[in-house]
């Protein structure tokens, strides 16, 4: 075996390594292959895996667990959603979110670096071969930020990234759906791990009906929330009984009592799975204290959390507009809970199909489509989508989307702009990310400038704009002026990432404000055209002004007042003014400028008569 590509799963709470072969997918290392992302990082050195958790609650200050929470994103914006529990969040380069462990400053990269050390150190051993390739998956929300963080961990850990690859789709690698199936299946993945939840509607169609040897899949629609999941259920029944813990103690736990206090209630959690009541002891120097859970209590202290993964499968439903779901498949060991198999049962009306263990079925498909890109395989077709629409900012603070939101990965789009001022010879491109209609209500995720263009009449100059994502979810944006082949490119990689807020908020506000926003953009539109035309107009009666008689010039001025009127009261009150009638006054400025066209074309022509000197003679 030479250059083995790996699958990984970079898990919040735990992490895989899997591979594919001849034999099918299967995860590699002792047991269930399961290595808690859990990292020590002391004077002993570095401890990765089962020892570093286990022995978390002794050295609480040098031990970081559920990192990917923080990967890609930044301290504030960590703070103001909640920093995991046990976690000492500071500010690190840029103000990016990193972990202070007794005397040292890490970012989340550095210290997921390790745990991916770690499985590439097992997959060597399996193998019996050097491991430097591997498929990582991420979470479907993860935007440009957090992805481009996962490649450096890989990098910092000396693995390749071949392909990065979302959960829910991976998994739905792993469980063969389509295959054996004449029908095209509509299929929901609802992934609830440690730290992320996502829910994917995916599109499986057999080989027949695409011309492949096997099935063909492609996500309609995706969302999530990467600020949910099991650890926040962990935090929650650990906050219920820390009254309780602090009276029994006589006051607050230390950190190490704390961490106890959440080991003790993510074990009852657990344990509630399978029963109907658990029993959780700590010990202390004065006896041990009791932390009781049964499944009453824990519904009602799930409920928010349960609401916020209804709200993200109800949008994924209507985003991929699809009457029926024919399958749900369940993932992440979070799913293992009642209430939260009841809820995808009720949403979805359909059985979930369980019948992988949910903690290792996604680094079981990333291995398949590792396989895949190894030449290995050839009967799978995997699609991604594009979470997020994506755009620039034109004049007047519009935005032009150019590829929208759930586009299938890799996507382009090329799209051609020009100058609105006389002269320009430098365009700045800025890069956005949303749904709104206006630059202000989506968010900056780069700006470049395209410079050393010829001095030209606004209009004239013909930039073109490439939009290109990967299939690895990176946006790389082109720009080139056609007359004068100047160019200018940027990899759009963010310094951090959406908080599930910012997301649900982007989504909410683009229906909610749907109808104003489209006016707005309108009105923009309008301004930017009715400018351009205008100074073109004004320019050309100034030229042919001798070949026009007074009551057509005076027509002309009388619709150029018109339309400036409506200029300036778009530009004062834009809500105010009638977009129809603005449009309308436009367009019959337009028709009046016809024979003043008529007149400019003339006057050009007379004028190199006038300049022309006659053929040269032999």
């Amino acid at each position: 075996m030479q250059d083995p590509i790996v699958g990984i799963d970079l898990g919040t709470t735990n992490s895989l390594v899997a591979f594919a072969d001849a034999r099918g997918p299967r995860v590699l290392g002792p047991g269930r292959g399961l290595v808690p992302s859990v990292i020590r990082i002391d004077d002993g050195g570095v401890v990765v895996g089962e020892r570093a958790r286990v022995e978390r609650a002794h050295h609480p200050h040098t031990t970081a667990a559920s990192v990917k929470r923080l990967i890609g994103r930044s301290a504030a914006e960590v703070r103001d959603a909640g920093a995991p529990q046990g976690l000492h969040v500071v500010d690190g380069p840029r103000g990016l979110a990193a972990v202070g462990l007794a005397d040292r400053t890490l970012l989340p990269q550095e210290l997921s670096a390790h745990v991916l050390r770690e499985l590439a150190r097992i997959a060597s051993v399996d193998l019996g071969v050097a491991v430097r390739r591997a498929v990582i998956t991420v979470p479907a929300y993860f935007d440009d930020g957090q992805r481009q963080a996962t490649r450096d961990a890989a990098r910092l850990a000396g693995l390749e990234v071949v392909r990065i690859v979302n959960e829910p789709t991976a998994a739905a690698l792993a469980y063969g759906i389509g295959r054996g199936h004449r029908a095209a299946e509509t299929v929901a993945v609802f992934d609830l791990g440690g730290g992320t939840f996502d829910v994917s509607i995916l599109s499986v169609i057999p080989g027949d009906g695409v011309g492949l040897n096997g099935e063909f899949l492609q996500v309609l629609a995706t969302a999530g929330d990467t600020a949910l999941g099991g650890d926040d259920l962990d935090a929650a029944i650990a906050s219920e009984f820390l009254p309780r813990y602090e009276a029994w103690l006589g006051g607050p736990p230390t950190l190490h009592g704390m961490e106890l206090l959440r080991a003790a209630a993510e074990r009852a959690k657990c344990a509630l799975s399978t029963n109907d009541r658990a029993t959780e002891r700590l010990a202390h120097a004065h006896g041990f204290f009791e932390l009781v859970l049964d499944r009453d209590l824990l519904e009602v202290l799930a409920a928010p959390f349960l609401e916020r993964m209804a709200a993200c499968c109800r949008r994924a439903l209507s985003d991929a507009g699809v009457p029926t779901i024919d399958r749900v498949v369940l993932v992440g060991g979070s799913t293992r809970i009642p209430a939260v198999r009841e809820l995808a049962r009720r949403l979805f009306g359909v059985e979930p199909y369980t019948a992988l263990d949910p903690d290792v079925v996604v680094a079981l498909g990333a291995a398949l489509q590792a396989q895949v890109l190894s030449g290995g395989r050839t009967d799978l077709l995997l699609m991604d989508v594009v979470p997020l629409s994506l755009g620039i900012e034109t004049a007047g603070g519009a935005v032009a989307k150019m590829i929208v939101r759930n586009s299938a990965v890799p996507a382009r789009a090329t799209e051609m702009f020009s100058t609105g001022v006389d002269g320009q010879t430098a365009i700045k491109v800025h890069v956005v990310q949303g749904e709104r209609e206006l630059v202000n209500d989506c968010r900056s995720l780069a700006t470049f400038e395209l410079r050393g263009l010829p001095p030209m009449p606004a209009g004239i100059p013909q930039v073109q704009l490439d939009f290109m994502v990967d299939a690895n979810g990176v946006l790389a944006v082109n720009a080139v002026e056609r007359r004068s082949g100047r160019r200018a490119q940027v990899q759009v990689v963010p310094a951090y990432g959406l908080t599930a807020d910012e997301v649900d908020r982007m989504e909410a506000d683009s229906l909610a404000h749907a109808r104003e926003d489209m006016h707005a953009h309108r009105v923009i539109d309008l301004i930017v055209n009715a400018r351009l035309d205008i100074s073109w107009i004004e320019d050309a009666r100034t030229r042919a002004a001798a070949l026009l008689d007074t009551a057509y010039l005076e027509e002309l001025e009388g619709h150029l007042t018109r339309l400036k009127g409506f200029m300036a009261l778009a530009e004062r009150s834009p809500g105010q003014v009638d977009a129809d009638a603005f449009h309308a006054a436009k367009d019959a400025l337009d028709r009046a400028s016809m024979r003043l066209h008529e007149a400019a074309i003339v006057q050009s022509l007379q004028s190199m008569d006038r300049g022309s000197k006659g053929p040269v003679q032999p």
